[in-house]
């Protein structure tokens, strides 16, 4: 069993294409976790995540703040509590459209990326 302060993990600036956006991996292959990654995404005010698709699933649950998601051709709002489900392959961004910072975690596969 592991237990630490999720502010432990260094925020990492998220990749190209994004804005205002970081991420912190809480839980990975590094400390045992075989199938699932866990990150925590800060998103600050007028920030956003990259426009793109991948083969895996996103399953993200909203912690605080509160934006738009666009995914499937639509767009959406999010706010604390929501839960987001993004199937593979589906182009899909995540926007910070209030005055606080978003804070989501993400649960990923390790079918693709670390």
């Amino acid at each position: 069993m592991k237990i630490f302060d999720y502010r432990d993990v260094k925020a990492e600036k998220a990749e190209e294409g994004a804005k205002g956006l970081s991420v912190r991996w809480l839980i990975t292959r590094e400390i045992g976790a075989e199938n699932f990654a866990m990150r925590l995404f800060e998103m600050e005010p007028d920030g956003y995540s990259p426009l793109h698709s991948h083969p895996w699933a996103h399953e993200v649950f909203i912690l605080e703040g509160e934006g738009v998601v666009f995914a499937g051709g639509l767009e959406r709002k999010f706010k604390a509590g929501d839960v987001i489900f993004v199937p593979p392959n589906e182009l899909h961004q995540f926007k910070n459209t209030g005055e606080r910072v978003v804070k989501f975690l993400c649960l990923i596969p390790y079918t693709g990326k670390r």
